[in-house]
């Protein structure tokens, strides 16, 4: 099993090099963020919202059950999988419901992730962001929790490849978008098809289990997918990067 560490065990990182406005310059040339479950706290939510449209629509299931299956993939991926179960294709306007009911809960309880805020702050290496959800969805959430001005505009989605995660493309999107090598980014991310999807490009993966979704096992289940560590506190990012990627970092 990979290393962790654990919120309790939070301390102020200290980092190999701070820039000259006081920032940590970390070991890498990007860190591309997910966005649910990693900058906002937003799966419990998702995960309730979409179990309870599915239902109306004649797939009944549960939060649980969309976690179980769903986690870290895009809509468009579980609305596929559904209408094939159900041989029949959900209303034209099914997506369009979905993100008008996920929208009125974001707009009432989205929050982001504990300190993620300070730490984009203090992060002087380019970040950006690369998720299943849609574009707008992505920036609704980001806007909702304050997050966006540290993110804009480096921001990815799903919809912009062929094939979302597991697979490695939209990772490699936003690398290449960025002017990044593959085995120079580091991939934060709180979902098992998001951890293989980095591995599979060729990016160190680090998992979080920060997140209110995250249950027992959690931790568990990113290091088997491949993550080399966890965290479950974003105050100890920095020391993640500095402490575990250096030995795996390809030289330049």
């Amino acid at each position: 099993m990979g290393p962790r560490l654990r919120g309790d065990d939070a301390k102020h990182v200290e980092s190999n090099t701070q820039s000259d406005d006081g920032k940590l310059s970390l070991p890498f040339d990007l860190i591309i963020f997910d966005c649910d479950g990693v900058l906002v706290d937003s799966e419990v939510i998702s995960c309730r919202v979409h179990a309870e449209v599915l239902t109306r629509h004649g797939y009944p299931i549960t939060a649980e059950q969309v976690f179980a299956r769903f986690l870290g993939r895009s809509a468009l991926a579980a609305s596929r999988e559904v209408e094939a179960e159900l041989g029949r294709a959900l209303p034209d306007d099914f997506d369009a419901q979905l993100k008008a009911a996920l929208f009125d809960e974001f707009a009432v309880s989205l929050q982001a992730v504990p300190h993620v805020a300070e730490t984009l702050t203090a992060i002087a290496t380019p970040v950006c962001v690369a998720s299943s959800g849609t574009p707008d969805k992505i920036r609704t959430s980001l806007t909702r929790t304050g997050l966006l001005p540290h993110l804009a505009p480096h921001i990815f989605s799903a919809a912009q490849v062929a094939h979302g995660k597991p697979a490695p493309d939209l990772f490699l999107f936003a690398a290449a978008r960025m002017g990044a090598e593959p085995g120079r980014c580091v991939v934060i991310e709180d979902s098992v098809p998001g951890i293989t999807a980095a591995r599979a490009a060729g990016m160190t993966a680090f998992g979080f289990s920060g997140g209110s979704h995250c249950r027992d096992g959690h931790t568990e289940a990113l290091i088997a997918a491949g993550a080399q560590a966890s965290f479950d506190d974003m105050r100890q990012l920095p020391e993640m990067i500095r402490k575990f990627a250096p030995a795996a970092l390809p030289a330049r």
